[in-house]
């Protein structure tokens, strides 16, 4: 978010180099410099007691390989789903809602299979002490549903935290920092929660890095670039009995701007997962032929498979 005042933001000295994560305490980490930001109690809502201890049966190195195989498996499977996204974003005053930013769209698919997203409601912005930016909206649409993949995994570091409960589930704990930042590209810092059971991500803590603004490495700032992110948290459910999709995030967080402070409010829902396009196969003796052309002087045979549950 950017401050409609002209601002700058407050100095931001942590440098995404070096993860050095603490662990010990209940819901905490600590990344860069050392200095620990207590998770807030929207990211301990529903969670029992930390446990230190060292996963058994398998190593940390062994779990984040189980773990961002399934995240690619997870990918893939989202990729062949639409569902409903309905972001809200509000500007508080205390306790007292006086500004909003809303959308609500569809993702679906053209008859070609390409994603598209369909805005469905969005009154214009009442905004008044923040604008949304394209981060803003790039982070809200796409990454604050973090996935970490086997082709990202040299990006980060990742660090064991421990065990922990989530509800009904066993989980183990990671933190993950960007080991660089580069220009123009932005990632994810914080928390990530693994199912023990399935190997999956189930929930995320943490935000979208870089804050854009204040370049710790220089004395100079630039005010009219000043642009905050709080930090959010997310929650996924099992959908169709097998993959865990996201279905709720949460910030609610005071932005520190150099020439005020803002209470910001983010709520995103996704709702109405469906399997997109059919289950049919078109099947040439044994060989599955759906995506290719069958031989033009035999006809195939089409037999369907159900999806997996």
């Amino acid at each position: 978010m950017k401050s409609l005042s002209r601002s700058t933001a407050a100095f931001f000295a942590i440098s995404f180099s070096i993860l050095c994560l603490s662990g010990v305490s209940h819901g905490q980490f600590t990344v860069g410099s050392g200095n620990a930001p207590q998770i807030p109690s929207i990211a301990d809502d529903g969670s029992g007691p930390l446990n230190p201890a060292p996963p058994t049966g398998s190593t940390p190195e062994e779990i984040i390989q189980k773990f961002t195989r399934k995240e690619a498996e997870f990918k893939q499977a989202r990729d062949r789903y639409t569902w409903t996204q309905d972001i809200k974003v509000q500007d508080l005053d205390g306790d007292t809602v006086v500004g909003e930013f809303r959308e609500v769209s569809d993702i679906v698919y053209d008859d070609h299979g390409r994603r598209l997203e369909q805005v469905t409601f969005a009154p214009q912005p009442s905004l008044q002490r923040f604008g949304m930016t394209k981060e803003d909206i790039d982070d809200l649409r796409h990454r604050v549903a973090f996935s970490l993949l086997p082709d990202e995994v040299a990006k980060y570091h990742v660090l064991y935290v421990g065990q922990q409960k989530v509800d009904e589930l066993d989980t183990y704990i990671f933190d993950v920092a960007p080991k660089a930042i580069e220009k123009g590209q932005r990632y994810f810092q914080g928390r990530i929660w693994v199912d023990k059971q399935d190997m999956q991500i189930v929930k995320t803590y943490g935000k979208s890095v870089p804050d854009i603004g204040v370049d710790p490495t220089k004395k100079k700032k630039h005010p009219e670039n000043e642009n905050l992110f709080p930090k959010f948290v997310t929650y996924r459910e099992q959908i169709d009995g097998q993959y865990w999709f996201p279905t709720y995030t949460k910030a609610d967080e005071v932005l520190h701007f150099t020439g005020n402070d803002v209470r910001v409010r983010e709520v995103v829902k996704y709702t109405n997962y469906k399997r997109f396009g059919s289950d049919v196969k078109i099947l040439y003796g044994n060989t599955d032929i759906t995506n290719n052309k069958a031989p033009q002087d035999q006809k195939p045979a089409t037999g369907s498979s159900p999806p997996k549950q």
